[in-house]
């Protein structure tokens, strides 16, 4: 036996393959993996055991403000602002069916690249995630916003995130991401308007209106529209209450003219490379610890810190 492998029996660097190949792949391609490319004969479940094991033990040390573990932001440059972006999405459990995964994305203005004309690439960022409650969610966040002083949020509607943003980031920039709010618009065109082309063109203006910092001729446009119908009645009511709501959040021409994003695309794109690809699977179904497990170990390996999992592996018994 190896030394300092009493939980398991295997070597500090098998254990370490074996959480980056589980957290990549299911768990019977993981032992598949292994035979055919090491010829070593690892069955499944002990792969799932050894990255339940470890991805559990980094959140307690989380928790414990160890800052050993905590993966940062390398220093931003010069008056480099720091993107703030949440959300959450579904994951199936067997105890408890379908949870919700909170997803949390940091990452520097500078980090952010052109690659075509109308297409931006983030470059370097922090991901965090829990399976649970916001309460439980947010402090295991904020963790990771220490020393970060000029933050931009940006998120749907959901008012769990403004709600944390106002009472913990007050002088924060708070940016309603312009797609929701766009496609409050469509949905009350798709109701109202019959005929396409009438419908495309009362949206392209309004939509105008939206990114000219319009909000309110917008308003004014929805008030003065009679619904045609039932369904559009209550989708215009409720894009007036969506927007009154976050009138404060909606300057986009301002925020533009700052040069800061104004989509929550990288967080919605983040559910998809970070979390979906690996736990969303068909068939899948988890318990809640190994999704959690899971989710925190693909976390890590995205945010390019990987060198910390291998430390959490190295350190524990």
């Amino acid at each position: 036996m190896s030394k300092g492998t009493l939980k398991f029996g295997i070597s500090e660097r098998m254990r370490g393959l074996l959480c980056l190949l589980g957290q990549s792949v299911v768990y019977e391609e993981a032992s598949e993996l292994f035979a055919t490319m090491l010829g070593i004969d690892i069955c499944t479940p002990q792969i799932q055991r050894v990255c339940t094991y470890y991805g559990k033990a980094i959140d307690p040390l989380v928790k414990a403000d160890c800052e050993a573990v905590i993966p940062r932001l390398e220093s931003g440059k010069g008056q480099d602002k720091m993107y703030v972006m949440v959300d959450g999405s579904m994951v199936y459990t067997r105890d408890q069916g379908w949870r919700e995964l909170k997803l949390g994305r940091l990452f520097h203005d500078s980090q952010v690249v052109n690659i075509q004309a109308h297409r931006r690439e983030v470059l370097e960022s922090v991901y965090v995630s829990h399976l649970g409650s916001v309460e439980e969610f947010f402090p295991k966040f904020e963790r990771h916003l220490v020393g970060y002083t000029d933050k931009v949020i940006i998120g749907d509607g959901a008012k769990w995130i403004w709600n944390w943003a106002d009472d913990n980031y007050p002088g924060a920039t708070q940016i309603l991401d312009f797609y929701h709010a766009k496609e409050k618009l469509v949905l009350f065109a798709r109701a109202q308007y019959r005929e396409e082309q009438t419908r495309l063109n009362w949206i392209e203006q309004q939509t105008a209106k939206l990114l000219d910092n319009g909000l309110e001729e917008v308003l004014l446009s929805l008030r003065s529209c009679r619904a045609n119908n039932q369904e559009a009645k209550l989708a215009k009511q409720k894009a007036i209450d969506y927007y009154v709501e976050h009138d404060d959040r909606m300057q986009y021409k301002t925020y533009r003219e700052q040069g800061l994003m104004i989509g929550s695309g990288p967080i919605e794109a983040a559910h998809r490379s970070v979390i979906q690809q690996r736990m969303k699977l068909s068939g899948q179904k988890w318990s809640v610890q190994g999704a959690q497990a899971i989710a925190n170990l693909r976390c890590y390996k995205h945010s390019g810190a990987w060198n910390l999992v291998k430390a959490v592996i190295a350190a524990a018994a």
